[in-house]
């Protein structure tokens, strides 16, 4: 059973992870130890431009996120519509999913937040529409998935963080 004090432990362990997997690849990255909006790492390159990172860390390869930080949710009753989608928070933000695996072959999915916003309002419409807009459980919830299956066009796609350090 998770625990706070190892969903914080994950969280943690995927920081590192991403800010030692950055140095290896040429970037200072530096991690936040406490809770900095919108972001956990600031990479920066030799010419000191730098990008933001928004890790999440998992040890089961699904992660746990909120759809009305990505979108606008209305209500029609017990129905949720989707609404307009948000613009990102921070000047070219990256998003890393990481698994972190028992074995130490861990698994990066590298995205812009734009790109995982896109997916994630995609992936919410199509679980509405199966529910005929209603969600089963609990109307009202805001909570939204994503798993490693539907990340794995991201798998090692690091050239993502030099693409937004332009």
């Amino acid at each position: 059973m998770a625990t706070g004090r190892s969903n914080k432990l994950t969280g943690q362990t995927g920081e590192f992870l991403v800010a030692a997997e950055l140095s290896r690849r040429g970037y200072i990255a530096t991690p936040f130890a406490g809770n900095v909006p919108h972001y956990d790492i600031i990479a920066s390159n030799e010419a000191g431009k730098h990008v933001s990172i928004q890790v999440k860390a998992s040890r089961s390869g699904s992660w746990q996120l909120n759809i009305a930080k990505f979108c606008d949710i209305l209500f029609k009753g017990e129905k949720q519509i989707i609404g307009k989608a948000k613009r990102c928070p921070v000047n070219r933000l990256v998003y890393v999913f990481v698994v972190i695996s028992p074995d130490r072959s861990d698994r990066y999915f590298i995205l812009t937040w734009q790109r995982l916003r896109n997916m994630l309002i995609s992936l919410h419409a199509d679980y509405l529409q199966r529910h005929h807009g209603r969600r089963p459980v609990k109307w009202d919830s805001l909570h939204t998935a994503i798993n490693e299956k539907e990340l794995a066009p991201f798998r090692d796609k690091w050239s993502t963080i030099a693409k937004n350090l332009k």
